[in-house]
């Protein structure tokens, strides 16, 4: 019985170290190369195809110089506006998501830095476990130390969800203000930006008072964010 469970940890712990090798010969390859697609992506393309077999994203990598600073600064303003100072990880903003989780008593904020979403949205569900949470630190970790900043962000701004089946600055530039993703405007980017958290229900509800408040917030942060 102990030679079996000793087997079994031992597969598992092989299995785990062979994972995070292949995790990060993804990560090398993508320094220099684009993603065709993530497992987020992946995810939501299976459940649209439930529905509609002929289901498609919509999705088209366009380079970094080619996207907006503006649309650059909202998101940074947004979802991370230490993200050219901290190695990954903003403590001060995951205790203070900690304790309006733990007041609320539930989750009501994530404290997630742009390089934990892109970490998150390159490899993992979205389901909400340990072991989630620790790989997606582990992740984080490799594209911290084998990515610029500049490099993060641009994968980050090409498959982040935008919408229902929208993937990318460019394909929601499109979809929302038919435009490209380098021709977006101040108060447009800030509006992009305020969807990320909840951008399905955003799509089909693209004016509530919460959401114009929010954009209204981003847009009078922009100009204090730094960009790499």
């Amino acid at each position: 019985m102990k030679r079996a469970i000793k087997l079994f940890f031992g597969i598992l712990l092989l299995w785990i170290f062979l994972y995070q090798i292949w995790v990060l010969l993804h990560i090398l390859w993508w320094v220099d190369h684009n993603p065709e697609s993530t497992a987020f992506m992946e995810a939501r393309l299976e459940a649209m195809q439930e529905a509609n077999p002929n289901a498609r994203l919509q999705q088209q990598w366009v380079a970094y110089a080619r996207i907006s600073t503006h649309l650059k600064r909202a998101v940074i303003a947004a979802e991370d506006s230490k993200f050219v100072e901290h190695s990954g990880f903003d403590w001060n903003g995951i205790e203070t998501a900690f304790e309006k989780n733990l007041k609320k008593g539930k989750i009501v904020a994530g404290g997630s830095t742009i390089s934990q979403q892109l970490a998150k949205n390159l490899f993992l569900s979205g389901h909400r476990t340990p072991w989630r949470k620790a790989q997606e630190a582990i992740i984080t970790f490799m594209v911290e130390s084998l990515m610029s900043k500049r490099r993060i962000l641009e994968i980050y701004l090409n498959v982040i969800e935008w919408g229902d089946g929208v993937f990318g600055a460019e394909a929601a530039a499109k979809h929302y203000f038919h435009a490209n993703a380098r021709a977006v405007g101040p108060a447009e980017a800030a509006r992009q930006a305020a969807m990320i958290p909840n951008p399905r229900f955003y799509d089909k509800h693209r004016s509530t008072r919460f959401l114009n408040r929010h954009a209204a917030t981003i847009q009078a942060r922009m100009r204090l964010v730094k960009v790499p």
